[in-house]
C-alpha cells in the first residue's frame, strides 16, 4: 500500500487528507477501525519513542500520545502495590512487563491520557490488551499482536477501535519534510542517540548519579525528543511522572510538569488511597475526583451535597498543610529539560517536587547562578550539550 486515504484532516473542513510515501509501501497496515489525521501523527510519534526507549533501557516500552506530544511513557518495571491500586490495575491478576509499562504511561496522568492513542514497543500480548479494552482510548500502534491480544482489542468501540501494525524494521530516509503556508521545510531527522555520553559533563558539585536516576535522566530526554516545545519532564522509578509540554515560557513547563508530579505522588498519599468511592462510580469519574480533592477546587467534591454522588463516606478535606508535607516526602526525581535553563527558578521549582538529578543543556549566561542554585540543595546536574526541540 503507497498511501492511505483519510476522512479529514486536523479538522473535519480540512479535505481532502491522506497519507503517503514518495517511494515504496507504507510501513504500517491497518489491521481494525480507520485512523484518522492526529491518529497517526501521534502513532507515529508515540512508536518512534517507544523504540528508542526500548533500545536505550532493553525493557518494554509504552506511551500514551494525546495531541502530538506524550502525557506519559514509561518501561514495563514490575508495579508495587500502591502503584497497582492507583492505576486502577490491581484487579487485573498477574501483568507482563508490557502491561506494566502501558499502566505506568497511562496512569502517570490519567486525566490527559483519556482518549489516548497507545504505542507499545513489544507485540501486544493479552494481559496489556485486556488493560487496554476497558479504558478510553482512540488506537494502538504495535509491530504485532498476539491473535487472542487482537480479537479482545477488535471488541472495543462497538467494532471500530483503530489497531495498527507497524513493521519495526522501517527506517525513515534520512532527510524529512512538512509544507507550512504552501513552502516547504527540510530537515534532517534527529537521530541523536540518548546514552551515557550526555552526562558526562557534570558541573555541580554532587556528581555521583545512580544507575536508577540514570534511566530516569534517559526516560525523561528520549520523551522530550518527542514533546511539543517547549517542554520538561520529570520522572521517576521508570516512567514520567510529570511532563510540561508546548509553554511558551520554561519556568512555566517547569510549574506545569511539577504539578502533574506533585498529583501523581498525591494520589498515593494514605487520604486519597483511602477514598471510598461508590460501587458505580467508574475510573475516569474517580480520576476526576481524585482530582479535584487534591486541587483548589476540593469543596465540589466534598461539600454536603456533592460527596454523596461520589463518595460512600464523607471525604476528609486534604489540607494545604498535608499536601506539602506529603511532598515533601517524595525523593531522588530525575528532571530532564529540552532546552537550558535561562534562570534558576526552575532548578528551585524542581526542587520543592522532590527533583535530584538533572540533565539540561547548558549554555545559559546565568549557568553560574543554575549550578550554584543545584548546589545549594545538593541536586545533581547534567550539562548534556544538546537541545531538543521538537515541533
Amino acid at each position: 500500500m503507497k498511501e492511505l486515504e483519510l476522512k479529514y484532516g486536523c479538522n473535519p473542513n480540512q479535505k481532502p487528507s491522506r497519507i503517503f510515501m514518495e517511494d515504496g509501501e507504507l510501513p504500517i497496515e491497518v489491521l481494525n477501525g480507520k485512523p484518522g489525521y492526529i491518529n497517526f501523527l501521534d502513532a507515529f510519534n508515540g512508536w518512534q519513542l517507544v523504540k528508542e526507549l526500548k533500545a536505550a533501557t532493553g525493557f518494554p516500552a509504552a506511551t500514551s500520545f494525546k495531541h502530538v506530544s506524550p502525557a506519559g511513557a514509561a518501561v514495563g518495571a514490575p508495579l508495587s502495590d500502591t502503584l497497582k491500586k492507583i492505576y486502577w490495575v490491581d484487579d487485573l491478576g498477574e501483568l507482563s512487563p508490557l502491561a506494566c509499562a502501558y499502566a505506568r504511561a497511562r496512569g502517570a496522568d490519567r486525566m490527559s491520557s483519556f482518549g489516548d492513542f497507545i504505542a507499545l514497543s513489544d507485540v501486544c500480548d493479552v494481559p496489556t490488551a485486556n488493560m487496554i479494552k476497558r479504558e478510553v482510548s482512540d488506537g494502538v500502534i504495535a509491530p504485532g499482536y498476539e491473535p487472542e491480544a487482537l480479537e479482545i482489542l477488535k471488541t472495543k468501540k462497538k467494532g471500530n477501535y483503530n489497531i495498527i501494525k507497524i513493521d519495526e524494521n522501517y527506517v525513515p530516509k534520512p532527510l524529512e519534510r512538512k509544507e507550512v503556508f504552501g513552502i516547504t521545510f527540510e530537515q534532517g531527522r534527529n537521530e541523536l542517540v540518548v546514552d551515557d555520553m550526555l552526562f558526562a559533563n557534570v558541573p555541580t558539585a554532587n556528581k555521583y548519579l545512580p544507575i536508577s536516576a540514570k534511566m530516569d535522566l534517559t526516560i525523561a530526554l528520549i520523551t522530550l525528543k518527542y514533546t511539543q516545545s517547549n517542554s520538561v519532564c520529570f520522572a521517576k522509578e521508570g516512567q514520567a511522572i510529570g511532563i510540561g509540554a508546548g509553554q511558551q515560557s520554561r519556568i512555566h513547563c517547569t510549574r506545569l510538569a511539577g504539578s502533574k508530579a506533585d498529583n501523581w505522588w498525591l494520589r498515593q498519599s494514605p487520604k486519597v488511597m483511602g477514598l471510598q468511592f461508590l460501587e458505580n462510580i467508574g475510573r475516569a469519574d474517580r480520576d476526576n475526583a481524585i482530582d479535584l480533592y487534591i486541587g483548589e477546587d476540593y469543596m465540589d467534591v466534598v461539600a454536603d451535597g456533592k460527596w454523596q454522588a461520589i463518595f460512600a463516606e464523607k471525604p476528609e478535606i486534604f489540607t494545604a498543610e498535608e499536601k506539602r508535607a506529603w511532598i515533601s516526602h517524595n525523593t531522588d526525581v530525575a528532571l530532564g529539560s529540552d532546552a537550558f535553563f535561562p534562570f534558576s527558578d526552575n532548578i528551585e521549582r524542581g526542587f520543592r517536587s522532590g527533583v535530584k538529578y538533572i540533565a539540561q543543556p547548558g549554555g545559559s549566561i546565568r549557568d553560574d547562578l543554575v549550578i550554584k542554585a543545584c548546589d545549594d540543595h545538593g541536586i545533581y546536574m547534567a550539562f548534556t550539550g544538546i537541545r531538543l526541540f521538537h515541533h
